[in-house]
């Protein structure tokens, strides 16, 4: 991606080095990494995340806390990509009548209390919309590019992943994320699956509709980008993450989509950009 003189959004919280325990890195790709690969794109509703997380004690300041230069670019490069989605949802909510109030990126290092209760780097990137607050613990890019044993530019791949927890943050601000949410609570966890799946796959249509508006408005994207995000997309389905855990899948326990579904509402997002097309919840199971 060309983001050279991109504006860096202000609305961060920066809380790095402020965790007191242990800083939670993902250890090979056995143990907590499956947590990580399989909640990679998750949003929403947190609690059922934050119980399987290793809660860490302390909350005091690391006056001493030097990030690397590789940390800050990427620092930098997430300000952008937030900046790119306020411009972008901004633009698109204003074609429906609506104000886009951004969330605030939370980066932090370790651990992190949340309006959702204590979070962990063990989950990856999440949303909470109790705070409408995004939040990443940057070393998880450097995890996922390894875990994805990428030797290119994954820049876009990267970018992706924030798209998709502003798209829960759209979700929530349209009242689609609460309304799905209340029906969880009356279903059982088999038919609460299926609409988290929606929850998901849609996020993942939005996080599409974004890079749409980001090439159409700044020409920031080079050869391979497109390409690279929806490789990610296809890599985190639930029926290709169970079988390489697992060696088998298990349908019923679904929670994000397929990797067929993933790759194909993401496309969806980036050839279309139309936001009037990512229903995922009126879709029946055949469909999605």
């Amino acid at each position: 991606m060309r983001l050279d003189g991109r504006r860096e959004s202000t609305n961060v919280d920066d809380r790095r080095g402020m965790s007191g325990g242990r800083k939670a890195g993902f250890a090979g790709i056995g143990g907590i990494i499956i947590v990580a690969i399989i909640t990679l794109l998750t949003g929403g509703d947190l609690s059922s995340l934050v119980q399987q997380a290793q809660q860490m004690s302390g909350s005091g300041t690391s006056e001493s806390y030097q990030p690397t230069a590789e940390e800050e670019e990427l620092a930098t490069f997430c300000k952008q990509i937030l900046a790119s989605t306020e411009d972008v949802w901004t633009q698109e909510f204003h074609k429906i009548g609506k104000t886009y109030k951004s969330p605030t990126l939370v980066l932090f290092t370790g651990s992190v209390s949340t309006g959702c209760g204590n979070g962990s780097a063990s989950t990856g990137p999440f949303y909470c919309s109790a705070d409408q607050c995004l939040y990443i613990d940057l070393s998880f890019f450097e995890q996922m590019k390894s875990w994805r044993k990428s030797k290119g530019d994954m820049d876009f791949a990267y970018a992706y992943v924030i798209a998709h927890e502003v798209g829960h943050h759209v979700q929530y601000l349209l009242g689609t994320l609460s309304a799905a949410h209340q029906k969880m609570a009356r279903l059982s966890q088999t038919e609460a699956n299926k609409v988290s799946v929606r929850i998901e796959l849609q996020a993942d249509f939005y996080a599409g509709v974004w890079g749409y508006y980001e090439g159409k408005l700044y020409n920031s994207l080079e050869d391979g980008d497109l390409e690279e995000a929806l490789n990610c997309a296809q890599d985190i389905g639930d029926d290709y993450l169970q079988k390489q855990a697992y060696g088998t899948t298990q349908p019923e326990t679904f929670n994000h989509g397929t990797s067929a579904q993933r790759l194909r509402w993401l496309r969806l997002g980036l050839t279309t950009g139309d936001m009037t097309l990512g229903d995922t919840f009126s879709k029946s199971d055949a469909q999605l």
